[in-house]
């Protein structure tokens, strides 16, 4: 497809989509004043359209598509899954919801109301969605019968390269065509040719590839340490070719850790990291824990009058134990919680560490001496956690997340598998919480917190939220 139709076919899909949105908007609304009985489709037709009115309506739709541009609707996505073209979409969306819900906040429109919010969100999200596959769909057909193809080189005869290939050769709709191999002879070849692929040139004959033949992508298999300076001349040569380059990110064999690239004065960067970083997602979780910790301290704050009068006049020593913990990659700060023990508990420790109940570093002993009277019944309700909602305000905690746990019991750690728990903000509750507390096994903490970091998500957060509640009025685990 020559530059001057993809560019047609792209604008217009621009166009389809500000169309999809105009007609969510408007159905949203004839929905709403349909179920409320305030005018007849007549009525809503017949209604007089203002010149302001239509203003704002055109910087809805360029911030709408300002959102889906943003969201990378508009990029090639051939290799990209309908799984992950969804998630894109409903980003989209959401984005484009939000924009006019500040327009109708800013701008004082009455109609735009929540329930009208979430109709125009439901009938975009489907639309789009909706017109993406069958778009996908009628690509595919096209490319199963040989047009609208894209030729491809590999560079590299390794397993990772005939991997690649062959998951581009199981999804024909994808319309790549192979054109072959580039390669030396090396200690694998005679695997590669058990493979029956094609090797077209060796590394010698690429240049002459290039300008004899049509090539729209190259993929660059090759060992990043022993072949740097072939990869190197051949990326040097697609570049001055105009040919795309394809390479994968994961050149140091990373097993968990997923890569991105960033721009830094002008210099592209591809960074690996593990879990979630930024993005819109954390943006929500952060304003969620910033109102929800706000709501909490407002409405629970007769408790804390009341729990720091007993807690007071119940024993010698001050009302909040703060103690340093580790944060987000190790960052030191003090936890805060009401006191449950006796003040000098953390020098006793040492004369009691034969009395441990649970494995590993960290240090839980059921009926502890320490525990004053008030603390046993705070501890097992967990009341003890909630001065941590300031912890939260303050940034460095959140209300989901793996426990921040004392330098103690960190200097106890012996496997760097174990440390890859403080990549993430750490949280009041998490998925130890709610699958027995102490009464796990420390191995098996840390593996449930590694897999919330893996499995992360705003409706996993909620779910644990949702699960914590019940865990807390049992006391399961509690120690």
């Amino acid at each position: 497809m020559n530059e001057v139709k993809r560019r047609f076919l792209l604008n217009a899909l621009k166009l389809f989509d500000l169309g999809l949105v105009m007609v969510s908007f408007g159905l949203a609304t004839f929905l709403l004043v349909h179920s409320d009985k305030t005018a007849s489709l007549r009525d809503f037709l017949a209604m007089r359209v203002k010149l302001s009115n239509c203003v704002i309506f055109a910087i809805a739709l360029l911030l709408c598509h300002g959102m889906f541009s943003l969201c990378g609707l508009y990029q090639s996505r051939r290799l990209s899954t309908r799984r992950a073209e969804t998630k894109d979409i409903l980003k989209a969306t959401t984005l484009a919801t939000a924009c006019m819900a500040m327009i109708g906040t800013i701008f004082l429109i009455i109609m735009i109301t929540p329930r009208f919010l979430l109709l125009f969100w439901i009938i975009s999200s489907v639309s789009v969605v909706v017109s993406r596959f069958l778009l996908q769909y009628w690509l595919g057909q096209i490319r199963r019968h040989g047009r609208n193809l894209r030729y491809l080189l590999v560079l590299g005869t390794n397993s990772r390269a005939i991997e690649f290939v062959r998951k581009i050769e199981s999804a024909p709709e994808r319309g790549y065509e192979l054109l072959g191999f580039v390669d030396e002879p090396w200690a694998g070849s005679d695997e590669f040719r058990a493979t029956k692929y094609k090797l077209s040139c060796d590394f010698a004959g690429l240049s002459e590839f290039l300008r004899r033949n049509v090539v729209d992508e190259v993929a660059i298999y090759l060992p990043l340490r022993s072949f740097y300076e072939h990869a190197a001349h051949m990326a040097e040569l697609c570049e001055q070719h105009g040919i795309v380059m394809r390479f994968a990110s994961d050149i140091f064999g990373l097993k968990t850790a997923r890569s991105r690239t960033e721009e830094f004065e002008g210099d592209h960067h591809v960074a690996a990291y593990t879990g979630v970083r930024d993005g819109w997602p954390m943006v929500v979780k952060r304003t969620l824990d910033i109102v929800i910790s706000s709501i909490l301290i407002v409405l629970l704050s007769p408790l804390f009058v009341v729990l720091a009068l007993l807690i007071k006049f119940s024993s010698e020593g001050p009302v909040f134990f703060n103690q340093e913990r580790l944060g987000l990659n190790k960052r030191r700060f003090f936890i805060h919680k009401f006191r449950t023990m006796v003040p000098n508990a953390e020098e006793m420790m040492a004369a009691l560490e034969d009395q441990n109940e649970v494995s590993g570093p960290v240090f839980k002993i059921k009926n502890d001496p320490r525990i004053t009277p008030i603390g046993k019944f705070v501890r097992r309700t967990s009341i003890d956690e909630l001065p941590q909602l300031f912890n939260i305000l303050k940034g460095e905690m959140s209300l989901v997340g793996p426990r921040p746990l004392p330098v103690r019991d960190y200097e106890g750690f012996n496997e760097d598998w174990q440390r890859r728990r403080f990549s993430v903000r750490p949280g009041i509750t998490c998925l130890w919480q709610v699958n027995g507390r102490s009464s796990i096994p420390f191995e098996q903490w840390m593996r449930l917190d590694l897999q919330y970091m893996d499995e992360w998500s705003l409706w996993l957060d909620f779910k644990i939220l949702a699960r914590t509640i019940p865990a807390v009025l049992k006391g399961s685990g509690a120690a």
